[in-house]
């Protein structure tokens, strides 16, 4: 691939990640949720 289409990839897939979690807070959130759920799950499968 070339290196315009793959930067071109790049930007876009940041715009629409950027757009999803519609702000650097919101990205923080969406992380945070995240993390949560996985330590909610490990702490059921140990008990």
């Amino acid at each position: 691939m070339s290196k315009k289409l793959l930067t071109s990839l790049f930007l876009i897939s940041l715009v629409s990640i950027f757009t999803g979690c519609n702000t650097i807070e919101g990205a923080g959130e969406d992380l945070e949720s995240g993390g949560e759920a996985i330590q909610r799950e490990s702490r059921e499968a140990r008990d």
